[in-house]
């Protein structure tokens, strides 16, 4: 099978050339590595030159946008004008933040679980350093979900979920519409990403934290709905300031009437799935 990278970067000259060497290193080669300079103002964009220079499989552009990070949307609105500059075909497509380091088989890896037809998207599981310098295991949300900085797609996938949305919660939101449309996630936990940056520091909590609410509301979960997943956010995050930041976010959204993510059917489906995993977990609790 055939893959393309595309990888997003607003200002990261620390941590780009160690992403890009351990791509080089690969067992399997992508197809093409677009790499997309989103307003950065250190030396991103000569690192970029270097190794385009270098390599005719990897290639860049420029996008002038806000130098603000806008959670969510800035990073999709960047993948997708890599996405419009590919120029070879593929099998899967992947998205990279650029921030980290992948071992050497990663996509031989990924690759063949992507055999499976059933398997729409695939990813590793995130590593982050502790206080004392230790990798460790950093996957705050359940073991089938693959996180937004590493995320690869088969291209049936991408395409009939309408590709990725510019908002937030949009790498949660990808995988349900995935199982909207017949396709599964897959995590593998023998591939272990490094993340360089942990996350959550390039944005202020209580921003995310409202755009989260509001990203409940425009994936049509409903009030209850919507309030359990605030509560459980927020005890993950053992914030009680994040559980207003999160309900002030839903209800703005809900008293502005912002367009939602889905439409109905899909909004439904989504509702019905989150309500069995809670019963499901709460029978196997009993």
């Amino acid at each position: 099978m055939k893959y393309v990278v595309i990888i997003p970067a607003h200002k990261e000259a620390h941590y780009l050339s160690g992403l890009l060497d351990s791509l080089i290193a690969q067992t399997e080669y992508p197809e093409e590595i677009i790499l997309v300079n989103d307003h950065s103002t250190d030396e991103t964009e000569i690192i970029m030159q270097q190794y385009a220079q270098k390599y005719d499989w990897i290639n860049y552009l420029n996008r002038i946008s806000t130098q603000n990070h806008q959670p969510g949307a800035k990073v999709v609105a960047a993948f997708k004008e890599g996405l419009e500059a590919l120029t070879v075909s593929y099998d899967i497509l992947v998205k990279l933040d650029a921030d980290l380091v992948l071992p050497n088989d990663y996509f031989e890896v990924l690759l063949n679980a992507f055999e499976a037809p059933n398997v729409g998207i695939a990813g590793g599981f995130c590593y982050e350093k502790d206080g004392r310098g230790v990798w460790k295991k950093n996957h705050p949300m359940h073991n089938d979900h693959v996180r937004g900085a590493f995320k690869a797609y088969r291209k049936e996938c991408y395409e009939q979920i309408g590709g990725i949305r510019s908002a937030m919660g949009w790498d949660t939101l990808d995988e349900l519409l995935g199982l909207f449309h017949g396709f599964s996630s897959r995590t593998l936990p023998q591939l272990k990403v490094k993340h360089l940056r942990p996350l959550g520091n390039a944005y202020s909590p209580s921003k995310a934290a409202r755009l989260q609410g509001e990203a409940f509301y425009r994936m049509r979960y409903g009030f209850l709905l919507s309030f359990l997943a605030i509560c459980k956010y927020a005890w993950n995050k053992k914030s009680m300031p994040s559980l207003w930041y999160l309900l002030g976010g839903f209800m703005n959204a809900f008293f502005c009437r912002t367009p939602f993510l889905v439409n109905p059917v899909e909004g439904a489906f989504i509702r019905n799935y989150r309500w069995s995993r809670i019963r499901r977990k709460k029978g196997m609790k009993k």
